[in-house]
């Protein structure tokens, strides 16, 4: 679908996107497909070229993070350490982006990768080494997304139940505040209680919660996002009372959340969009406050319900009424306050 850029002046930092190739990964699953398996068909193939197009579509741009997703391991380097890597990869699209050849947006400015702190003090290396892989390296992500019903993830997920309450988990996660990394969180509805529970026990860590804490409409959960609502609510704004902890508003037009429905290719515009969303981006809003909420693409995971311009759209049309300093707070200066990229704002 194709729309007129609203807003295109205002400066975005999308703080969460990623960059693979997943067709190996793709080829290998069987039929019938997860509907998040099938949603990034595709996107399979997302490097630089493909973020370029989608960053510079109309929308302004300024520059992005690039956020965790398991691509490019470099097994050379050991079970613990392949995660290197991602980093590694990543940093070299970061400097393409910078070359200055392809437009004055910086791409990748921050990078977001992983550790897995189940390895308590025996993480510390790990965490070493990313940072020493890229002056751009600014923290992990180790997702907790569990579910009872092992359809509503799918394959490749499934992160064991209760990991962010793990001691060993714990004892690998102190290390991040030594060494003055931030902590994203992803988790499902019905765990957003863990999250809280983390940030309690480390109130000076800086997290924060990707995608509105996903609410879902996938498998067991499709039809009920209405009754699980209120539910969804209390415990975002029991979160919010955490001052450490800062939400990403986007994420949900990802397969698991459903909003779409009917996943991509059905030409949703933004109107339509910002009326599904608005409920969960205003709810976010008024718990955390403007000054720790940034709005995501999550691309190119949310391509399933929105193209890059049309998410965007969406996203502006809920904060219309919003005052010029929230807007510019949600849209850039709060990532790049989190991320510690107050370099690339104007």
């Amino acid at each position: 679908m194709t729309e007129a850029i609203l807003e295109p002046d205002l400066p975005i930092i999308d703080p969460h996107h990623h960059l693979w190739d997943l067709r190996p990964l793709i080829d290998a699953f069987p039929q019938p497909r997860h509907d998040f398996i099938e949603a990034l068909v595709d996107a399979a193939y997302y490097t630089f070229d493909e973020l370029q197009a989608d960053t510079q579509s109309g929308h302004n741009v300024i520059g992005t993070c690039f956020m965790e997703c398991g691509a490019f391991y470099n097994p050379a380097y050991g079970e613990d350490n392949k995660v290197v890597g991602e980093v590694e990869f990543v940093d070299g699209v970061a400097a393409q982006g910078a070359s200055g050849l392809y437009g004055n947006y910086r791409p990748c400015h921050a990078i977001i990768g992983h550790a897995d702190l189940t390895l308590g003090d025996g993480v510390r290396p790990v965490l070493e080494a990313l940072m020493a892989a890229s002056g751009r390296f600014v923290g992990i992500r180790h997702q907790g997304a569990w579910d009872a019903d092992p359809a509503v993830l799918g394959p490749p997920f499934h992160a064991p139940p209760e990991l962010y309450a793990d001691s060993k988990f714990r004892e690998g996660f102190r290390h991040l505040g030594g060494l003055g990394l931030t902590f994203d969180a992803w988790v499902l509805e019905p765990q957003i209680g863990d999250v809280t529970a983390l940030a309690r026990a480390f109130p000076d860590q800086p997290i924060v919660l990707d995608h509105c804490g996903s609410p879902l409409n996938i498998a067991s959960y499709r039809g009920k996002l209405h009754e699980h609502f209120d539910r969804w609510r209390s415990s975002i704004h029991e979160l919010a009372k955490c001052e450490n902890v800062s939400v990403k508003l986007g994420g949900l037009a990802m397969a698991f959340c459903g909003m779409p429905e009917d996943g991509p290719a059905k030409g949703v515009g933004s109107e339509t969009l910002a009326a599904m969303w608005r409920p969960y981006i205003e709810t976010c809003i008024e718990a955390f406050g403007p000054e720790r909420g940034m709005f995501e693409s999550n691309y190119p995971v949310d391509c399933w319900g929105a193209s890059y311009p049309v998410l965007w759209n969406a996203f502006k049309r809920i904060t219309q009424h919003h005052s010029a300093s929230e807007k510019a707070a949600l849209y850039a200066g709060n990532a790049a306050r989190f991320y510690g990229i107050e370099d690339l704002l104007p």
